[in-house]
């Protein structure tokens, strides 16, 4: 999934409300010559880039099969709560897409297709998809209610002039990334070892569970009740934090951003030597007048006692809705998606990795960041939790670390004793006893 900010929680008058823009009939006629209907989330810079993108090939679709498609672009700030109005009313899409974190909660609704061993071949096969990538498609024990379609992973973005001048090499281990930043640290000059989305609440919780998952923790239990609390989890958080509060590589004002293209223009800049941001970042940085031979990609590194990993699995899936009247045309459709040559154009076209093992990457000329963030995904990157209550999460969480870096920012050392107390609020949130 990109970064975007989700509702902790979807109110039944908002639900109600949301009715009105799901209304868009029966999921089809039955008819030989199906129409699918298609939500696509915004994955272009723009709705209107979206259906540039998407058009060409839902036309090719129609070519193969016959079968005509009905795209409507839909904004992620509208998509969780039109999706769940959807599953409440029965009244949707044939097909549409979910950011990966929220399959556990759409799963819950029992409003989506199930894809067994069977459903399975007709898509082309369980083993073509990246492991990692399926591990976000539903509940574990489950048959998915989604399937992968593009994928995202962060990495540790370097200033290559900044290192070669200090005669640094990217950092492999985070001991090496604090000295690192130490030294790359200048505020005289304006310069600042790394760039951090201090205010942005959804980034926040994603770097908490990284760092989390680096020191053993996890903020759910096996019975999918959080444990925020956990050392592993307060471990993690404290690294992130530290990164301005004990260690002082952070430029205070960072706290105040509330957005991760921020971030991306300090680094765009030469006002940050290291940033940590996902495969699209090489877009955002683009558009800030960096150019690739600029910027090298590392994975975040993990202490040097700690388990390696760099990333959760972000990215989209697309499911089926249960009550559809063309679930054939609809299978068909997914395969087509999902195939390796759609899956080299449309994650081409995102900057984003394929979901399916025989698609090479291609978003970008750069064979060493393309080997790079295609490691990552493979062998360092861990699915956020499956449990419906992850938007709470991102939100109870990330507000607690956006607070934590804020107080920071006033020039105040955080506490371990701090950051228990923070998460501790954060748990009691979730309704955790």
């Amino acid at each position: 999934m990109k970064i975007r900010t989700f509702a902790a929680c979807v109110p039944v008058m908002l639900l109600a409300a949301a009715l009105t823009a799901c209304s868009h009939g029966d999921a089809g006629s039955g008819d030989a010559d199906a129409t699918l209907s298609y939500w696509a989330s915004n994955q272009g810079a723009s709705l209107d880039n979206d259906k540039k993108i998407l058009t060409p090939e839902l036309d090719k679709f129609t070519q193969q099969t016959g079968i005509k498609v009905k795209l409507e672009v839909v904004p992620w700030t509208d998509l969780t709560n039109n999706t769940l109005a959807a599953a409440v009313s029965g009244r949707g899409p044939d097909v549409l897409n979910i950011g990966n974190t929220n399959a556990a909660t759409f799963e819950s609704t029992g409003a989506f297709y199930a894809f067994d061993d069977a459903a399975f071949q007709k898509i082309g096969g369980k083993d073509r998809f990246v492991a990692s990538a399926l591990a976000t498609a539903g509940v574990a024990g489950h048959p998915p209610t989604s399937i992968p379609l593009y994928s995202q992973v962060y990495a540790l973005y370097y200033n290559k002039k900044l290192f070669a001048d200090a005669g640094l090499q990217p950092p492999a281990t985070w001991e090496d990334l604090v000295s690192d930043a130490q030294k790359l640290t200048d505020p005289a000059q304006k310069r600042y070892g790394i760039v951090i989305p201090g205010a942005t609440v959804n980034s926040s919780m994603h770097f908490s569970f990284i760092f989390g998952q680096q020191h053993g923790g996890s903020p759910f239990d096996k019975d999918g009740k959080p444990t925020f609390t956990s050392q592993g989890v307060i471990d993690g958080v404290k690294q992130y934090v530290d990164l301005l509060s004990r260690y002082h590589v952070v430029n205070p004002s960072d706290a105040q951003y509330t957005d991760a293209s921020q971030s991306a223009g300090e680094f765009a800049h030469g006002q940050a030597a290291m940033y940590m941001a996902q495969t699209s970042g090489i877009n955002v940085l683009a558009q800030n007048g960096m150019t690739p031979d600029q910027y090298g990609i590392a994975p975040i590194p993990a202490p040097a006692s700690g388990q390696k990993v760099s990333s959760f699995v972000a990215g989209t899936n697309i499911s089926i809705f249960k009550k559809t009247k063309h679930l054939d045309a609809a299978l068909q459709f997914v395969k087509f998606m999902t195939s390796s040559q759609e899956q080299e154009i449309l994650n081409k076209a995102y900057t984003t990795q394929p979901a399916v093992k025989d698609a090479p990457a291609a978003f970008t000329d750069d064979k060493q960041k393309l080997d790079v963030f295609t490691q990552i995904l493979a062998d360092y990157a861990k699915p956020l939790p499956l449990v419906s209550g992850v938007q709470a999460y991102q939100a109870n969480v990330g507000g607690a670390v956006v607070s934590l870096i804020a107080k920071a920012a006033t020039g105040a050392t955080i506490s371990d004793g701090d950051v228990k107390v923070a998460l501790e609020q954060a748990q009691q949130k979730m309704g955790a006893k």
